[in-house]
């Protein structure tokens, strides 16, 4: 049986986690200085900034979808369908949640969807 206070907090956590990795890449983003427009940096240091942003920007991205499943897991878990797969509704195993809290499909199903 799935305690809902113990997923609750672990999500919240994680979720905290994620915010704060978010805002730790925002802060080293070249971008982010207000100085940068101003910048005549030489090329080579103007494309290692720009590659720079765009890896940020897309881990941020990523980021950004997992705080979305959590907030999705955080629901499911108010409305006591936490743990339960999407597609065939049957329990998702205990490790793969503990691995992946915000999962909403068990590992066949998401391999079938994966395909």
């Amino acid at each position: 049986m799935i305690n809902r206070e113990e997923v609750k907090n672990k999500l919240l956590h994680e979720q905290k986690s994620i915010d704060e990795r978010i805002a730790a890449l925002r802060k080293a983003d070249p971008f982010s200085d207000p100085d940068y427009a101003d910048d005549n940096a030489a090329v080579d240091t103007d494309v290692r900034e720009q590659e720079s942003h765009q890896r940020i920007e897309a881990e941020i991205e990523t980021l950004n979808k997992r705080l979305e499943n959590i907030s999705m897991a955080l629901e499911r878990n108010e409305k006591g369908t936490y743990g339960v797969c999407k597609r065939c509704n049957k329990e998702i195993p205990a490790k793969r949640l503990e691995l992946i809290p915000e999962s909403i499909y068990c590992v066949s199903c998401e391999t079938e969807l994966t395909k």
